[in-house]
């Protein structure tokens, strides 16, 4: 095809709407839909009312959206009401490995394929995990606040401990797991993992040992949380199971808010029966102020950054374009949430491409 030929091609071809809001986002992101011939990006200022929404979506076919709930109001949620105004949706796209901000199932009842970012951000999130491993067990946010605040204490009085040698409990053992577990080993950490989607050979394979959900909290000296929150995950640690956790074990999330139960950890760290805790997500995020955990010298405490490094956001930008380019020529995503949903997405997508 000749210079004249693809120029009255890409005039005339099908041209698929991409929506998203303007919060941050890589350049590499737009950058590379720009480049794209068939695709027309918006960038929308972030809405205040459901009217908003409806107006910035009138008439997409993908909509990029916010991974992390507190992000946004919950009227950008991607939910069934949503879906119903906005019938010419085919595919909702996430800005990270994360889709709690989208309800999965009402989108394969409507046909809209849902991709995610899973492992763009794995090594920064492992890396984040394995660092609020070492700052609770070596007492290191205690260190910093009594050094910038207090006098009159000894160094003995912030005694921490190795980690080698102890016992990592994974619950997941996905992308970021994998990455724990691999990271782990090399700290002489043993490692114990638990997922319900992962058979026990793969666990294996992936550098843990396989073990129930029970026996998993009972023997583990770090307990670090690897899971997406979904219905079957929300509240899954509260107060029955820091009770079964050892005595002086530590306890850790880069998972999501609501996963764990803030007012009964708080509880567990208080008694002394969990010796500290670091904590990435919160439940809203940022947590009030006047937050217990916060009030505890033994948490070290994040505002969910554990993916937000330089790196992390470009492979994201990156991830989350290339699979909307393949989406729309028509290619199955590789990290699609609702595999069952192609069918009836492909019927959806020929008539529409047509």
């Amino acid at each position: 095809m000749d210079a004249m030929d693809y120029a009255s091609d890409t005039r005339t071809m099908k041209k698929w709407r991409v929506v998203r809001f303007d919060l941050h986002v890589n350049p590499a992101f737009d950058e590379r839909l720009k480049r794209e011939p068939s695709i027309e990006l918006r960038v929308a200022p972030v809405p205040r009312s459901d009217a908003e929404v409806g107006a910035a979506l009138a008439g997409a076919d993908v909509y990029h959206v916010s991974s992390a709930r507190n992000e946004m109001a919950n009227f950008a949620f991607v939910t069934e009401a949503l879906l119903q105004r906005n019938p010419s949706l085919l595919w909702v796209s996430t800005y990270g490995a994360g889709y709690d901000s989208v309800d999965v199932e009402a989108c394969t009842r409507a046909g809209v394929a849902v991709m995610n970012q899973a492992g763009a951000n794995r090594h920064s999130v492992a890396e984040h995990a394995i660092c609020l491993m070492l700052s609770v067990a070596h007492r290191i946010g205690e260190s910093d606040r009594r050094l910038r605040s207090d006098r009159g204490f000894t160094r003995e009085d912030l005694m921490g401990h190795e980690i080698r040698g102890l016992i990592l409990g994974l619950v997941g053992i996905g992308q970021v797991g994998t990455e724990v577990a691999r990271m782990a080993q090399a700290f002489g950490l043993q490692v114990l993992a638990t997922d319900p989607y992962v058979d026990a050979a793969e666990i294996r394979r992936r550098g843990a040992e396989p073990v129930s959900f029970d026996s998993l909290l009972a023997r583990s000296d770090i307990v670090s949380l690897h899971c997406p929150r979904d219905p079957s995950t929300v509240g899954m640690m509260g107060a029955a199971q820091y009770a079964r956790m050892k005595k002086g074990a530590y306890f850790v999330s880069t998972a999501r808010g609501g996963i764990h139960d803030e007012t009964a950890l708080a509880e567990a760290l208080g008694s002394g029966h969990l010796k500290g805790a670091g904590l990435d997500v919160w439940q809203p995020e940022p947590p009030p102020l006047d937050h217990p955990l916060l009030a505890l010298p033994n948490v070290v405490a994040t505002y969910h950054t554990a993916g937000v490094t330089h790196e992390a956001r470009r492979n994201i930008a990156v991830m989350g374009s290339e699979q909307i380019v393949q989406a729309v020529r028509g290619e199955k995503p590789p990290r699609l949430v609702n595999p069952e949903v192609w069918p009836a997405f492909r019927a959806r997508f020929e008539r529409k491409g047509a």
